[in-house]
């Protein structure tokens, strides 16, 4: 309840034009608000730009009510909650296999499943973001298939490929457009496709993409799902480890297709990799949030993590010090996977990074489910 206070007073000195940086007239608050009714996505930045404005961090974990370290497909379960007793205030989900008609994500999770935690969590007052894993479409690998470096321009140029990705990205622009609450209004979502492209692990990465490319990628998914009436993405650009703002900006597709800059950053080799991941996390998050800064855009630490989490004080000791430096509205760690006994990022009951996390969970700054309601 303490908490709840805090962030209750934090948001009631957020000046009433915090977007704007300006006081605005009576009559144009009546529609901006108006407005932030009728489409959701505008409605989901008036929320995230509170959360900045009153120096907020909301935590995210990916698939987390659907499994965990040693179990699967329970219901009314997570790890996080049974660690520090409540929901992250942000979840993420994967839409890898939506483009092939699939009934389950690439991990398994089922897509009515998934829809179903969007609606609950949305209901608790939470926040839904995707990212998305898509199959090869020139090889009919998976996201990781990177044996043809020229998937992406004959994505682009050749008229059957580029009819196969304008259909991929319909069928993940439908799925995101149906998710609607119980009074059938739609759902709103951060949406983060084509990461880590200054990577190149994926088949957009830099190796296998020219800049040229990549931006007609994102031009192509904002066209297919503007066309359809698809009102309810935030839309997210977020690069792998970055130096400088130059870096950043390399692939950026543009101001008029993005409206969250984020960073993806995890931290390796454990204890050992500690002075590597704050020195990445810092020059990644110092160059989104001066683009942020310089284009009116959002930031987020969108993907983080330090698997298997033997850094028994992570959150507060090694995370923490660096996120709170910077104006993010989330961070976002990975999965804990059901069926990978080393693959997870957040920590579960009885696990070394557990005390660290329940401090990370009270502290005043950071946002999970239970006060989510109070951010409107």
């Amino acid at each position: 309840m303490k908490k709840i206070l805090v962030i209750l007073l934090a948001l009631a000195i957020v000046p009433a034009a915090f977007a704007a940086g300006r006081a605005k007239s009576h009559k144009t608050k009546k529609k901006m608000a108006k407005t932030c009714q009728v489409v959701p996505a505008k409605r989901l930045i008036n929320r995230l730009n509170k959360v900045t404005a009153a120096g907020l961090i909301i935590f995210g974990h990916d698939d987390d009510p659907v499994y965990g370290h040693g179990w699967c497909g329970d219901k009314d379960r997570s790890d996080v909650k049974s660690v520090c007793g409540d929901y992250p205030g942000i979840m993420n989900w994967d839409l890898g296999m939506i483009e092939k008609c699939a009934d389950k994500e690439l991990d398994g999770v089922p897509f009515d499943r998934i829809r179903s935690e969007v609606v609950v969590q949305d209901a608790r007052g939470g926040i839904n973001t995707f990212s998305w894993h898509p199959r090869n479409p020139v090889t009919g690998g998976d996201a990781w298939d990177v044996k043809n470096d020229s998937t992406v321009h004959l994505c682009i140029t050749d008229e059957a490929m580029n009819d196969t990705l304008r259909t991929w990205i319909g069928r993940a622009a439908d799925f995101i457009g149906s998710l609607r609450d119980a009074k059938g209004n739609r759902i709103p979502v951060v949406f983060r496709p084509w990461h880590e492209m200054n990577g190149s692990w994926f088949w957009w990465g830099a190796k296998h993409c020219s800049i040229q490319d990549y931006v007609a990628l994102w031009q192509i998914t904002r066209e297919v799902f503007d066309k359809k009436g698809i009102n309810n993405v935030v839309w997210a650009y977020s690069p792998n480890i970055v130096a400088n703002k130059t870096e950043y900006l390399a692939t950026y597709p543009g101001d008029k297709y993005v409206d969250l800059l984020g960073a993806d950053c995890y931290q390796f080799n454990d204890e050992k990799g500690t002075n590597d991941y704050i020195k990445n996390l810092t020059s990644s998050l110092d160059a989104a949030t001066a683009v942020a800064k310089e284009h009116g855009k959002l930031v987020a630490l969108t993907e983080t993590g330090c698997q298997t989490l033997k850094v028994a004080d992570w959150w507060m000791g090694v995370l923490y010090p660096v996120m709170v430096k910077y104006p993010i509205c989330y961070v976002t760690v990975w999965r804990n996977a059901h069926d990978k006994n080393e693959h997870f990022f957040a920590p579960y009951p009885g696990q070394a990074s557990a005390p660290s996390f329940v401090k990370f969970y009270n502290d005043k700054k950071t946002v999970f489910a239970r006060e989510m309601k109070t951010i409107k």
